[in-house]
This record gives structure tokens, sequence and C-alpha cells, in this order.
């Protein structure tokens, strides 16, 4: 494996490839191609780690190398689409390996997409193992934060004519094994089906969605069996002039177990962009809050339950989840050069009940937190840099501080750093 991706980097020397191919996006599959085409290609992310863990000095810190490499096959012809992504992803001298973090040779993506005209629109069907991220990926994500991504086994349908775009997927999200190459599953023990409808307009668009989210056994701080839970989400995305917006809300009813379950969230990102001063800064403001549960033994479940949230939305570190929390967050953001984008933030964090858990990323409760100590979590101070070598090769340093409020404190957890070094080469 090493070899390979010595090999990957090798590559980085040879820009003439690069240079001949469309623009590379996240998302591989999306990808501008001809008509007609086959078309071979890989992606290596190389990631260094140093700090305290999730926990916040509940365990040891560590440094550890998180590799992923992937290659594709992407062929098209007269509307069809075949695509497949093998991936390995390796997590070096890290002490804690979940199922984000390490998955050795395996099926990533394969799907067979058609595209057509349809009733004066366009139409796009997809079957098979693919990934589909949603809005601002606060609530469903790719899972690009972590070394191993999120795909699912899925149908998926969209439509779109003039500002109209309608989609949806009825879909079993694929689960992670790393016994064994090629182990990955998925079954109906876990579903996720979701309707889209999105308006364009000048300027911004809405969309709203309605998903359906089950799951065989499902463990919370005040219930236990199985989840059953409806979402309705609401985003309204925008700008006009210097100003920027991202704004979005969801409720959840359903059940787990014997209780009910009725949660809510909503975020919003605002910038102000001083187009006319040197380096371009940008003034961002980010709030974000999360139900958590009130009281215990009601028969009733209020902790907002994130589905497959992006852990790198507040941070790289991913310290805290996307439930029982309010986020305020005020940063900067400068281009002191061609490529290069500098942010600089501090943030606090509160819990919304005390009596619920504070949760790490993905939504994993803390032990000894509910019940204990109060609703201040604690303030992190957040640096990062992105910059595009070329339009194969960028790179990312990110550091962040959290000094641990009395909430983490009481439950005997203590302030924690990271610092994290990333690569990441597409061919």
């Amino acid at each position: 494996m090493r070899t390979l991706a010595a090999a990957a980097l090798v590559l980085v020397a040879v820009p003439a490839f690069a240079a001949e191919r469309p623009a590379i996006k996240v998302n591989r599959w999306q990808e501008d191609r001809p008509d007609t085409s086959l078309t071979l290609g890989l992606t290596l992310r190389e990631r260094i780690e140093t700090g305290d863990a999730a926990s916040f000095g509940g365990e040891p810190s560590d440094t550890s190398l998180s590799q992923r490499f992937q290659v594709h096959a992407d062929a098209r012809k007269g509307g069809w689409q075949g695509f497949v992504q093998i991936e390995d992803v390796r997590a070096f001298g890290r002490r804690d390996i979940g199922p984000a973090d390490q998955n050795r040779l395996d099926l990533r993506l394969a799907f067979v997409g058609y595209e057509a005209e349809v009733w004066g629109g366009k139409a796009n069907v997809r079957v098979g193992r693919q990934d589909f991220p949603i809005d601002q990926q606060r609530f469903l994500s790719a899972r690009d934060g972590p070394g191993v991504r999120q795909s699912f086994d899925a149908v998926w349908a969209d439509w779109s004519r003039g500002p109209w775009k309608l989609a949806g997927f009825v879909s079993q999200p694929v689960q992670y094994h790393d016994d064994e190459a090629f182990d990955d599953t998925s079954s109906g023990n876990v579903r996720l089906d979701l309707i889209r409808v999105e308006r364009k307009a000048p300027g911004g668009a809405v969309s709203a969605y309605a998903a359906r989210f089950a799951r065989s056994t499902a463990r919370y701080v005040d219930a236990v069996g199985e989840e059953d839970r409806q979402a309705y989400d609401l985003r309204y995305l925008g700008g006009a002039g210097a100003l920027d917006w991202d704004l979005e809300a969801m409720v959840q009813r359903g059940d787990v177990g014997t209780s009910d379950a009725r949660a809510w969230a909503a975020g919003g990102r605002i910038g102000w962009t001083l187009k006319s001063l040197s380096w371009k800064p940008r003034l961002g403001f980010q709030v974000d809050t999360a139900s958590g549960d009130a009281r215990p033994g009601d028969g009733r479940v209020g902790t907002f339950d994130p589905l497959y949230p992006n852990a790198a939305y507040f941070t790289r570190a991913a310290y805290t989840g996307y439930a029982n929390l309010v986020h305020v967050k005020p940063s900067v953001t400068v281009t002191p050069a061609k490529g290069l984008a500098v942010t600089a933030a501090l943030a606090g964090q509160w819990r919304r009940e005390t009596t619920d858990a504070i949760y790490a990323q993905p939504f994993v409760p803390l032990s000894g937190t509910a019940g204990r100590g109060g609703r201040w979590t604690g303030a992190y101070a957040h640096l990062r840099a992105d910059y595009a070598f070329n339009p194969s090769l960028t790179g990312t340093i990110e550091a962040v501080h959290y000094e641990a409020g009395s909430a983490l404190r009481a439950s005997g957890r203590d302030d924690s750093d990271y610092l994290g070094v990333e690569l990441k080469y597409g061919w």
C-alpha cells in the first residue's frame, strides 16, 4: 500500500496529465466528461494528526497518519454512466480505530446511471452503491472529514427544469467492517429514504426535504430499541452584494423503542466580504443549536439525531457532535495570495439540557457528562490555512485549542489541542 502511495505522489511531478483533464471534484463521478469516454483516475489523501483524543483528556495523546487511497473507472456513452471506485483507508499509529477511521481494500462506489430529457427537463436515475451529500452537509453528508467516507446502496432519481429540481432516493447505508477485504455490507436493519424539492431564484435558492431514518437497534441516554424517525428540513441559501448566508432548520418526529422522539436543530452561517480591501477579508458569524433530552424517564427522547453529519463541520478536530448544543462562532477569512485562504475563529459552546450528555462526533455521548456539571461546555480557538498548489494538489493546516468548561470538567475531562496537516492529490 505504501508503494502505491509513493507511486501516486510521483505523479504530482507530471502536471501534463492533470492539465488535460476536467476540474477535479470531491465526488469524482460528478466531473464533466465527454458523452462517450472511459476515464481512469485516483485520489490520495495523506493526513497527519496529533493531539488529545476527542474525549478531552480522557485518553492519552497520540499522533497518527490517516491515508485514503482511491482508484476509479468512469465509463459514459449515450446518456449512460457506469462508475466504480475502490478504496483503501489506513490509520497508522491510531490507538482507537473505529469504522470511520480504517477500511482496508473495499468497494466504495459502484453504480449505473442514465440521463435523458423527460417532460421538458433533465432526468437522472442511478442504481447501486453511491453517495449523495445534501446541502451544507450539517445532517446528511458524504463524511469527507474522517478517513472512510459514507456510501449508500440506493436507488436515486432526480428531475430538473428551469429553477425547479426534484430528487429522491431509497437506501440502505453501508455498514463498514475491517476484518477482511470487501466485507462492507448493507441491510434492511438500517434504512434512509428521502424526497427533496429545490427552487432557485436570483441570488439564492430555497430547498426542503422529508426523510425517514430507521434502524433495528438504537441506544440513547434515555431510550433503547428500534428507531423510526422522520425528519423535515428547510434551507435558504443566498447572497446579495457583499453579504452571503446559509440557513437551515430540521424537526424530527418518531419513536425509539417505547418512547416518542421529538427533536429539532437549526444552523446558520452569515458572511460579509470586504471586496475593496486587500486580502478581501470575509467576516463570518455562525450559530448552531440542537435539542437535548430535558426530562429522563418521561417516555420522550428529545435528543436530536444528526443522522450522517459532516464531522468537519465545526473543525476537523471533531470534538463535539451536532446534538444537545448551542454553538456560536465568529470568524475572519483572508486570501493573502492566489490559492491561499486563512481562517481564524473563536467559538463558545453550551449544552441545551444538563440532564443530557455532551456528544462527541459523530453521535457518541461522553460518559459521565449526563446530569453532571452546568451548561458551559467550553470555548475553542481555531486556525486553518488552505492552499491550492495546482488543480490536482491541495494542502491544509489546521490547529484547534479547546478550553474545557464546567460541564466537561465535572466529568474529569480537561483542555485539548489538535494539529492536522493534510495533502490531497487527484489525477
